[in-house]
């Protein structure tokens, strides 16, 4: 079975609306899906109604922010009620603090001489398609620094002005990893952690990542990560046979233009993990 449990919509900062996604995912092949965008589920009920239309199993998703010892994390959420007042309650109080965020980046890049940031990357959004109600991020920013011409594309916007680092690089106080947890098992759903590579932790870190994880109430690590190296995938599928985490696997696309994500393409897990999609909240 083609799993695609990671991916991201129009209602956070995906190219695509969240029918459309499903619709080129179940052209790509994907049988069993989750839309997980950034601390965010306004794109559920479109997409869960399309995915279920073209006769694909769904699974509800969330990819939340997280804090662990100044490091920011992703937790993927899958199988919780979108509606209940934890979650729905945790999402709006990291929405606000987003567009707290957005009215800060546009503050340094006109203090930078690039006047109308906050105004054009609002447009950037909702000319992608994005959700009036939520908060441009970064990449609506950089596209709008491109039509502005003060940078030729994307890449030279975050290597300039908003990558790690950078003027625009505005650190939000997320909740922290046990609270995240929480909020996703108090709505009924399982936690997950996202691309555990991306983080830049020592392997020795990465342990205490997840012995605090599993700790806390944490069920699985996201094993496969798009096209991820094969030895990263084996290394983190023997961490998940180590910790007695189930493992998921995801595109985590954003935009057909990527040369690093496709819908439904992902490094094949290790034959010894158990997959996320073998728990009774997915077979259920």
């Amino acid at each position: 079975m083609l799993a695609d449990l990671h991916m991201h919509s129009t209602a956070s900062d995906g190219a695509l609306d969240p029918a459309e996604l499903m619709r080129r995912a179940s052209a790509a092949g994907v049988e069993l899906i989750a839309l997980t965008d950034h601390d965010c589920v306004d794109g559920l009920a479109a997409a869960s109604e399309t995915a279920r239309d073209l006769a694909m199993r769904w699974v509800s998703g969330v990819e939340m922010s997280a804090q662990w010892h100044g490091h920011t994390l992703h937790i993927l959420g899958y199988g919780f009620d979108p509606h209940h007042q934890v979650m729905v309650r945790a999402l709006a109080d990291v929405r606000d603090g987003r567009w707290r965020r957005a009215e800060q980046i546009s503050k340094r890049l006109e203090g930078k001489r690039m006047p109308g940031a906050y105004d054009g990357a609002v447009a950037a959004q909702q000319a992608a398609g994005g959700d009036v109600g939520q908060p441009p991020g970064r990449p609506h920013f950089a596209d709008w620094m491109v039509s502005a011409g003060y940078v030729a594309d994307r890449g030279e916007a975050f290597r300039k002005w908003l990558g790690a680092g950078k003027l625009g690089d505005i650190k939000q106080h997320w909740p922290t990893l046990p609270e995240v947890v929480q909020q996703i098992r108090s709505a009924g759903g399982m936690a997950v952690v996202a691309h555990p590579w991306h983080y830049g932790l020592t392997r020795s870190k990465l342990r205490a990542l997840l012995r605090e994880f599993a700790a806390a109430g944490g069920r699985g690590i996201e094993v496969a990560n798009g096209k991820q190296p094969v030895d990263q995938v084996a290394y983190l599928g023997k961490l998940c046979v180590e910790f007695g985490f189930l493992a998921s696997s995801g595109s985590d696309f954003h935009t057909p233009d990527s040369p690093w994500t496709g819908l439904g393409v992902m490094t094949a897990m290790p034959p010894d993990c158990q997959p996320v999609w073998e728990d009774r909240l997915f077979t259920g």
